[in-house]
């Protein structure tokens, strides 16, 4: 049985009690000129009981009990909880990785910005070797995650570190010669700088 039904019938009672007190203590008390009979009177009680008693107090009752069932509902609906997700362990190779594909992907764009001609096709072509040479470094990474190395004075650690520095170097020589075949974009006056940035490739996984 609900709240508000258990209260509507305490309260329909206990009005219809109270009512019912009051009515034959009237009845018995103050004298009547001409006396009904016993079941007139009774009935007569009965109908003031439950018009005047019940039903206020059944009203009454339900007011209370919807106050009482909204009082013992939770102030805020609890969302249901998911489990947490399991957390990754900390993989150290990823961040040096992930530096070597920055630049990689940084050198590619640039490379796009420099005038067509013949110096850029060259360029592009150092690019390209530049990808490979990335996916060298990815292989390094695989090589320390293999051995469960934890140190970052690993000799494997220590190599990709060196291949990071090498690629941002890298990253850094490449603008430079960009900016400079702005300016000469003729391959005779670039012909320098690719060279040495070409040499420069085989030694970024080494």
């Amino acid at each position: 049985m609900g709240v508000v039904v258990r209260s509507t019938l305490w309260g329909a009672g206990i009005g219809a009690l109270l009512m019912g007190a009051l009515t034959t203590a009237v009845e018995v008390s103050v004298p009547s000129e001409n006396p009904s009979s016993l079941p007139v009177t009774i009935i007569a009680i009965l109908a003031i009981v439950f018009m005047f008693g019940a039903i206020p107090g059944g009203v009454l009752g339900i007011a209370v009990g919807f106050i009482r069932r909204s009082a013992q509902r939770p102030s805020q609906i609890q969302r249901p909880m998911h489990p947490p997700l399991p957390q990754q362990p900390y993989d150290m190779w990823s961040d040096l990785v992930e530096r070597c594909a920055e630049s990689t992907r940084r050198v590619a764009a640039a490379v796009q910005t420099v005038p067509k001609s013949a110096a850029k096709d060259w360029l592009q072509r150092i690019s390209e070797q530049l990808t490979k040479e990335l996916d060298d470094v990815r292989g390094i990474a695989q090589l320390g995650r293999a051995l469960g190395a934890v140190d970052s004075q690993h000799p494997v650690y220590q190599r990709l570190l060196k291949a990071s520095h090498d690629f941002h170097q890298f990253e850094n020589e490449v603008a430079r010669v960009a900016l400079q075949m702005f300016d000469h974009p003729e391959l005779d006056e670039a012909r320098t700088h690719l060279e040495v940035l070409e040499k420069q490739l085989p030694q970024l996984s080494a």
